[in-house]
């Protein structure tokens, strides 16, 4: 993971008076993190470039999230892997692809992790998807049975509620 210094004065978060706030702090932790998705998530990387210790960085996503800084930008990884399965062609994409590309090396924890959250495979998802646009086509006869309409389903991960 390439990190790039931000220009700001570091500064002491935990401080009781400071300028840069807990949620300013997980701003600029979360688009820094989130700028480079292919590369592995490196939170002794990211205190670096935030001039901050991990125990302060903890702290202020602990405060605006409640969940650890590695939970929060691992599950906004697997969002946007999601966005990309549910918007990707199973004949051109794989799941390799998509999990590598959000920065997931270890392809199955990538798997049991996905399933966890939203109660379906990887590439269950991307079939599925494939054969919903496969089920748009002008092609198919007009007294086919309908098609299998699929619901969008948010799913509340139990560290954020």
């Amino acid at each position: 993971m390439t990190i790039r210094y931000l220009p700001s004065p570091p500064t002491d978060v935990s401080s009781g008076w400071t300028i840069r706030t807990w949620h300013d702090l997980v701003v600029e932790a979360e688009a820094i993190a989130l700028a480079e998705l292919d590369s592995p998530l490196a939170i002794s990387a990211l205190c670096g470039a935030l001039a901050v210790s991990e125990r302060t960085l903890r702290k202020a996503f602990h405060n605006v999230y409640g969940v650890p800084p590695c939970r929060h930008l691992r599950m906004q990884r697997l969002l946007q892997a999601r966005r990309a399965l549910l918007s990707s062609d199973s004949n051109l994409t794989t799941v390799t692809q998509v999990a590598t590309r959000y920065g997931f090396a270890e392809l199955g924890r990538f798997s049991v992790e996905y399933r966890r959250i939203f109660g379906e495979s990887p590439s269950e998802t991307l079939q599925r998807t494939s054969q919903a646009e496969a089920s748009k086509s002008p092609q198919a006869p007009k007294d086919s049975p309908s098609p299998r309409r699929y619901r969008s389903v948010v799913v509340a991960h139990p560290a954020f509620n």
